[in-house]
């Protein structure tokens, strides 16, 4: 199988097959000689260009799949489908008879994204706004969680470091929830706390990931807990003017083995990288979530909520209701009595699907869509 481009000429109004020509005739040069072509195209391929194509490629017409720019790649397996890409596929098997393929659940996909009743504003409050796709993982599973609500989700990228300099009031007042995702480094996390105290005194869903819940323990102990000075020690490591209520952790269990930070590792191979499981607490809104009170989710993080201030957060209303088994690394907060403010230290947008969107998503798009009514 062959992914070409055929060029547009808009001065002509015409497509281009030359290119494709020519790439299979270096590949069949080498003694490769494709069975199918893909063809990338932005317009309409007439059928006279793809017989052109077949005969000067040695391919069969029907082989010849046109590739057409999609408004949503959830599209795809259903629009490769009509042009008959799964046929052409068992063709070069010589796969006959084949079972009749079952698209039921990406026409459900489809029907979600084009039939949507309603629409969200989620505000992404990070520090990598210039290049959407770093947050890609977030925004697709925005989108399964908009799916299984029946709601677009629009995802709007705001830059956390203006929330440094200005009010983060006129930014955010019109969003139905706000989502601080993950990273790496002190840029711009004074705003994303911002963001976090906003979403808390406005009752407004929030979920934190990561670097993003982490932020929201620093605001709740600063100005909940009575810790002005707390801080994280990836950003200060001098613990005598903040106090540190994430650090970096030395040591912690993976499977049925301990890892340990050298002691002269400052980074290295010290990330919390992988699966693990977290304990749920019975009745939490987590809990009802999940469903249950056991969830294994993907790490991928150096540094830790310190579990010596559970206690000192929890009078304070930010519950710890997500740990380790054993007890000593705090895994999901959430804060008492709020519409919907959760925050976790894995990364749960890494198992959402489109056909099995991820019950965290879900249910903070459905959060959001409370807020759409009563505006």
């Amino acid at each position: 199988m062959h992914l070409t481009l055929l060029p547009y000429l808009a001065a002509s109004g015409e497509l281009k097959t030359k290119p494709t020509q020519h790439s299979v005739k270096e590949l069949q040069s080498i003694g490769l000689a494709p069975d199918i072509l893909v063809c990338r195209s932005e317009h309409p391929i007439p059928e006279k260009e793809r017989e052109k194509i077949a005969l000067f490629c040695n391919v069969r017409k029907e082989h010849v799949i046109p590739a057409y720019d999609l408004k949503t790649i959830y599209n795809a397996p259903l629009a490769y489908h009509a042009a008959g890409l799964d046929q052409a596929v068992l063709d070069a098997f010589a796969i006959t008879p084949a079972p009749k393929p079952n698209l039921a659940r990406w026409q459900d996909v489809m029907d979600r994204l084009v039939h949507a009743e309603g629409e969200v504003r989620i505000a992404i409050v990070g520090k990598y706004t210039q290049l959407e796709d770093a947050y890609k993982s977030i925004a697709e599973a925005l989108t399964h969680g908009g799916m299984a609500n029946r709601t677009r989700v629009r995802a709007e990228w705001i830059d956390a470091e203006i929330f440094e300099r200005e009010d983060p009031g006129p930014y955010l007042q019109n969003f139905h929830a706000i989502l601080v995702p993950g990273g790496f480094g002190e840029r711009g996390t004074e705003g994303k706390i911002k963001a976090a105290q906003f979403a808390r005194e406005r009752k407004i869903p929030y979920l934190g990931i990561c670097l993003g819940m982490q932020m929201a323990v620093i605001e709740a102990a600063r100005n909940l807990a009575g810790l002005p000075n707390a801080g994280s020690e990836e950003f200060d490591h001098d613990a005598k003017r903040f106090t540190p209520v994430v650090y970096h952790l030395k040591e912690w269990v993976q499977g049925n083995h301990t890892v340990r930070r050298k002691a002269d590792d400052a980074k290295g191979g010290t990330m919390r990288l992988g699966a693990y499981t977290a304990n749920l607490k019975d009745g939490s809104a987590v809990a009802r979530i999940y469903g249950g009170t056991v969830i294994e989710e993907r790490h991928r993080h150096r540094y830790e909520v310190d579990v010596k201030y559970r206690d000192q957060l929890e009078k304070c209303g930010l519950i710890f209701s997500g740990m380790s088994p054993d007890g000593k690394l705090p895994e999901i907060v959430e804060v008492q009595d709020h519409p919907w403010f959760i925050g976790v230290q894995f990364h749960p947008e890494l198992k959402s699907k489109p056909f099995a969107p991820h019950p965290l998503f879900a249910d903070f798009v459905r959060a959001a869509v409370e807020v759409s009514r009563l505006v």
